[in-house]
């Protein structure tokens, strides 16, 4: 358990950091999704796609350090799960519309629906409540 003092060192700069990484690979997906759906190259080169899985690892290690940090358990903290289960749409659609989905509508419509998921996520963690802004 990490001491108060810990605490109170590390989660003024994680935090933003963790907010920072989420724009950075969120506009990097969007910059990615238009590029897909306008049949530009770009998005599929070695770099964007190098670049993608870097941002996350970096979000990933932020996130579970904030996690540790504050001692969260996404059994009890149901906020946390929402979030969670949430990514794994999140990626599952991200995956979809950037190069499995079939057709350039189905890619489109992926894209829409992991951008509208993604936003719902950062609902639930302004709200730290698992319906986000539907929150009563």
């Amino acid at each position: 358990m990490p001491s108060p003092e810990w605490v109170a060192a590390l989660y003024p700069w994680l935090l933003p950091l963790h907010i920072t990484l989420v724009t950075l690979s969120v506009s990097l997906f969007a910059a990615r999704g238009v590029g897909v759906l306008a049949g530009q190259a770009w998005p599929m080169q070695g770099w964007a796609r190098g670049l993608s899985p870097m941002l996350d690892s970096l979000l990933l290690l932020a996130g579970g350090s904030l996690w540790w940090l504050r001692q969260l358990n996404p059994t009890q903290d149901h906020w946390l799960l929402a979030k969670l289960v949430l990514l794994i749409v999140y990626i599952g659609l991200g995956t979809l519309a950037l190069k499995r989905a079939p057709t350039r509508m189905a890619k489109a419509l992926c894209f829409v629906a992991a951008l509208a998921v993604v936003g719902f996520m950062a609902s639930i963690a302004v709200a730290h409540h698992p319906m986000g802004l539907f929150a009563p």
